[in-house]
């Protein structure tokens, strides 16, 4: 749209604002106008004409370009006579809090030089869940990961709950496995990961809903040394996974992190281990891993218990008093291996 001739009124330009970019408003005229006759009523036009109007709405420019605009045009407000215009300074609050930060950048730095590389939610709780951030277990399962490597070179691993992804790819890096299947049941969650995942070089493979990998490419894949490992993402029910669906999955090793921290989810957690030792045909059970953070002895030991219940046997992996990737206080860390 053509730019309007110089000398029509500052009302009649206002009215190409909504096609203009902002950087064009005709600031000043405008600032001339307010200083000889203060109106609130030009501002909000102004307003309703650039940052509300439905244009600008549904195609946005950047939070950056409209803080700058709109501190801008409180500055020519402050400067002159016209009364405070709530809806402006309301206005920038809602750009401030949308430009504002939701996430962080953290690495890891692995005993063998390289690092894990984590998008991380800045909040503990963000988005309905807990998993948007790496927990105190997580680090210290993937520091026993490392520490035995031979437990998942050349295999299959499955992580139940595996949030943003750090103990999953430090294995990834560091102990070459076969096949590492990442999981989650959070849809956030599971963006997420999979962009931690590519963060840090893998190319997760298309989840073909539970075909992860049939007889004869286990077969063919047996016994290699892999040194980059096939990576799947898939989003996985406890309560409502089959025993099939998980015999498909064909994992030689399953691990999870602080997935015991509420008594209402432990139930489906035993199902699920209980689906696992039953499905696996003419094959091994699967060795299970999971660190817990203790934060409340009343569900660790109700977890213990529905083990027990369950005929799953379990015992306490040795593990180091102190982790290298945690710089605060220890927390009261503990791995179960379980039998099943």
């Amino acid at each position: 749209m053509a730019e309007p001739r110089p000398g029509l009124s500052l009302r009649f330009q206002l009215r190409f604002l909504a096609a203009r970019p902002l950087r064009s408003l005709p600031w000043p005229e405008l600032e001339q106008s307010l200083r000889t006759a203060p109106d609130p009523a030009l501002l909000a036009d102004i307003l309703h004409k650039t940052i509300l109007h439905p244009l600008c709405v549904k195609y946005p420019p950047s939070a950056r370009y409209r803080r700058c605009f709109l501190t801008e045009l409180i500055k020519k407000l402050e400067s002159t006579a016209v009364e405070p215009l709530d809806e402006l300074y309301e206005a920038l609050a809602d750009v401030l809090k949308e430009e504002e930060s939701t996430h962080c950048y953290k690495n890891y730095l692995l005993p063998t030089g390289d690092c894990v590389s984590l998008s991380e939610s800045t909040a503990l709780i963000s988005g309905g869940t807990t998993g948007l951030v790496t927990w105190e277990a997580a680090l210290l399962l993937a520091q026993w990961a490392l520490q035995n490597p031979a437990v998942f070179r050349d295999r299959t691993i499955l992580e139940l709950g595996s949030g943003i992804g750090f103990t999953g790819i430090a294995i990834c890096k560091t102990c070459q496995p076969r096949t590492f299947i990442f999981s989650d049941c959070h849809p956030r969650v599971l963006r997420q990961l999979e962009a931690n995942i590519q963060l840090n070089g893998f190319i997760p493979e298309p989840d073909v809903p539970w075909s992860i990998q049939t007889e004869s490419q286990g077969q063919e894949l047996e016994g290699e040394n892999c040194q980059s490992p096939k990576v799947i993402v898939t989003e996985l029910e406890w309560g409502s996974v089959t025993e099939e669906q998980l015999l498909r999955l064909r994992a030689d090793v399953v691990i999870a992190a602080d997935v015991v921290y509420d008594p209402e989810i432990i139930l489906a957690l035993i199902g699920m281990l209980q689906k696992l030792s039953t499905c696996r045909a003419d094959r091994r059970a699967p060795e299970v891993f999971i660190a817990s953070t203790i934060r409340n002895p009343d569900t660790y030991q109700l977890f213990q218990a529905e083990l027990d219940k369950a005929g799953i046997r379990w015992q306490v992996i040795p593990a180091h008093s102190s982790c290298n990737f945690l710089y605060d206080v220890q927390p009261d860390v503990t791995i179960l291996q379980l039998f099943i």
